[in-house]
């Protein structure tokens, strides 16, 4: 069954803020708040989990060392033995120190872009994709609060705690 979505323009984040828990304890299903600013302690007042990007930066910085040391290892050990004192040095740990700018700027190269590359893919920021702006005052100075309704026939009840709670207006997406 498919829910239907409402959403409540706010023009004060302190309001929002506020009216989120008691909204949620009269059983209202906050998706989603829009605001073209941050506010601090959204996040715990919506219930949303810690992210997990920093575990995705950890992964894709531990690629770029082991991508720059086995491109170390190949060029210095294997391909192209560098000549130190006029004798070929077949020794890894050995070439190491002299590296350790490259080794680190790898890691971090690929962790930044590997971050930027997840965070637009999860968020579904790609090119060409149209944006989902439920009301265009959201990037200026309004709040949206986007509500799922699982019963149709609840929809005036709902509407009422919104007002009730400070919501300037309430609408349907594209209306």
């Amino acid at each position: 069954m498919m829910s239907k979505m409402i959403f409540a323009i706010f023009s004060d984040e302190e309001v929002v803020l506020h009216q989120i828990p008691s909204l949620k304890s009269k059983g209202v299903r906050i998706k989603d708040v829009f605001s073209p600013f941050p506010i601090h302690g959204l996040d715990k007042a919506l219930g949303l989990k810690r992210t997990r990007i920093s575990i995705c930066s950890f992964l894709y910085g531990m690629t770029g060392l082991s991508l720059a040391i086995l491109m170390i290892w190949y060029m210095n050990i294997s391909d192209w033995p560098m000549n130190i004192g006029g004798k070929p040095n077949y020794f890894f740990y050995k070439n190491v120190p002299a590296f350790v700018p490259v080794l680190f700027e790898s890691t971090v190269l690929c962790a930044a872009h590997g971050m930027v590359i997840t965070f637009y893919l999860r968020s579904k920021l790609l090119p060409g994709v149209t944006a989902f702006v439920p009301d265009a005052r959201m990037t200026d100075d309004k709040i949206v609060m986007q509500v799922e309704l699982k019963d149709e026939n609840k929809e005036a009840e709902i509407t009422a705690l919104l007002i009730n709670a400070g919501a300037e207006q309430v609408k349907e997406y594209g209306k």
